[in-house]
């Protein structure tokens, strides 16, 4: 009796000590980001959301030891940007958190308890998503402010722009697939090198067939490595010239060869080749903007336009009230007036707020990355490739070249200044 006793306690005990090293296993930390961990079960959770993700997308999924190396990387990033979006006052709030999941499921035509019970249903925790938002959101405004705002392009630019690039079809646009396998700013030539053969390597697989996403999620160091390295669908203009002087001589479904730049060594792979309209619709708009910049709360800022849109109604000025109240200086010695430009210029509140109105009608109060604005609506019209439009979607096509270089050498760097301690 004492011996089946003695049986059933070190089973027990045995038992007990296997749950607990499963359970430290699950938690152990698998790198250390300055002063931030990352554990073993936030890497699965995320890997379990991305092989769901990959799923869903058609994309053929890699081995999970494979896609967990390049996840635990993406997280590195993360932890070192948003711990510098902290030192640096970038933050969101919980209205603005709502706002943001609140267009997330309007953008899928459900409402906002739908949308959870939506997320809910595939699996996902409707609380841990909110996170991942935030997270998404915070990081996007600190490079909007560290790296976007400072982008700068000249006239003369993008007059040399127009000049170089007056051989592109304007009227064709391609469609992406990127891997990149990235170098530090001070690589060794042992490490570049290392890095080439990798390329080469890569390269071989897919001349061999292999699937193009599938070593993308698995290999690249691109910012869209998660998503198969789709860059999505884009003009040569808005390709880094690198890019652009080879997609100009490839086939639908050609692969580049490797291609070097200051980030590294790029793959590329001509997806989908398709026409553009000839037409640009254009709008035209006058506004009033109260920067958020102010001091003042929303609450404020929103009853004093309210104020100014009951003079409006009551006769006074559009462009009187806007020359004297509008923070926005350069439209308003304009008396506000925007002129005309294409809607997917602006901001998706903005623009999703002049395709609701009617010619000449006057907004209800309404919230931007900007403020508070009011905005009417002064006509709308379908316009051939002027030269000024010409020169704006140059304008429009540099700025975005410097921005995507810039955020690459701006992760880069400070992914290297960082302390990283990798134990997966």
């Amino acid at each position: 009796m004492h011996k089946i006793l003695l049986s059933l306690a070190l089973l027990l005990t045995a038992s007990i000590q296997s749950a607990q090293a499963a359970v430290e296993d699950l938690d152990r930390i698998v790198a250390v980001v300055n002063e931030d961990v990352i554990t073993l079960s936030e890497l699965d959770r995320r890997t379990d959301q991305i092989i769901q993700q990959l799923k869903e997308s058609g994309t053929p999924v890699p081995q999970r030891n494979q896609l967990q190396k390049q996840l635990l990387e993406r997280m590195i990033s993360e932890t070192i940007q948003l711990e510098l979006a902290k030192k640096s006052s970038v933050s969101l709030s919980e209205e603005e958190l709502n706002q943001v999941v609140t267009k997330l499921a309007q953008d899928n035509n459900l409402t906002l308890l739908q949308f959870r019970q939506a997320l809910i249903n595939q699996g996902t925790d409707y609380e841990e998503f909110r996170e991942q938002v935030r997270r998404e959101v915070i990081i996007n405004r600190l490079k909007v402010k560290q790296v976007d705002n400072r982008v700068r392009v000249s006239k003369g630019e993008v007059d040399n722009f127009l000049k170089q690039s007056s051989s592109i079809d304007k009227n064709r646009e391609y469609n992406l697939l990127h891997i990149l396998i990235a170098l530090p700013e001070a690589a060794t030539p042992e490490l570049t090198q290392q890095k080439r053969q990798q390329a080469e390597s890569i390269l071989q697989q897919l001349s061999d067939g292999a699937d193009f996403k599938k070593i993308a999620v698995s290999f690249s160091d691109g910012q869209q490595a998660l998503k198969g390295g789709d860059l999505g669908w884009r003009k040569a203009d808005y390709l880094p010239s690198l890019f652009s002087d080879e997609v100009l001589k490839m086939e639908r479904g050609a692969i580049s060869p490797i291609l070097r730049s200051s980030s590294g060594f790029h793959i590329l792979k001509l997806a989908d080749i398709r026409g553009d309209k000839q037409l640009i619709h254009q709008v035209n708009a006058r506004h009033i903007l109260l920067s958020s910049k102010s001091g003042k709360n929303d609450s404020e800022l929103k009853d004093r336009l309210n104020t100014l849109l009951e003079r409006i109604k009551h006769g006074e000025d559009f462009s009187a009230l806007a020359r004297a109240n509008s923070d926005d200086r350069g439209s308003a010695a304009n008396g506000g007036e925007l002129g005309w430009a294409d809607p997917n210029s602006y901001v998706s509140s903005f623009k999703e707020m002049l395709a609701s109105l009617k010619e000449n009608e006057i907004s209800e109060p309404f919230k931007s990355d900007f403020g508070w604005h009011i905005v009417q609506l002064l006509g709308r019209r379908d316009h051939d490739n002027s030269q000024e439009v010409l020169y704006n979607k140059a304008y429009k096509a540099l700025t975005q070249r410097k921005i995507d270089e810039e955020q690459q050498s701006w992760s880069r760097r400070i992914r290297d200044e960082a302390y990283v301690d990798i134990r997966l």
